[in-house]
């Protein structure tokens, strides 16, 4: 069984830093592209960042140069360090990665931006 678990998610001030990490355990021959989505109160989950197993990064616009991706291959794991962050920066956020040739999706970790 192929799991994602998140973590690293809280409360926050405007103008705060989290960093969220999400390890993959279980039976894995591979992993391919790992990422992050959230998902804001009444809007559509939305890509934030994206990883390919090559280390391609791809940001959404209202992130960049607040945020980075990173992976470590050997501990199957992703992270997103999240930097500047603002109230619209509030959502559950999401770790997805193609592991097995499967998308997985983890439980949602709940990141809130306030004073």
């Amino acid at each position: 069984q192929v799991q994602l678990v998140e973590s690293g998610g809280g409360l926050v001030q405007p103008g705060g830093s989290l960093r969220l990490s999400c390890a993959a355990s279980g039976m894995i021959f591979s992993i391919d592209s790992m990422g992050w989505y959230r998902q804001a109160p009444r809007k559509q989950q939305e890509l934030v960042a994206a990883i390919t197993s090559g280390h391609s990064i791809n940001y959404a616009d209202d992130v960049k140069g607040r945020f980075t991706i990173s992976r470590d291959d050997a501990k199957n794991t992703v992270y997103l360090q999240m930097n500047s962050l603002k109230p619209e920066d509030t959502a559950v956020y999401y770790c997805n990665a193609v592991i097995n040739a499967k998308v997985r999706w983890g439980q949602g970790t709940q990141v809130t931006v306030s004073s």
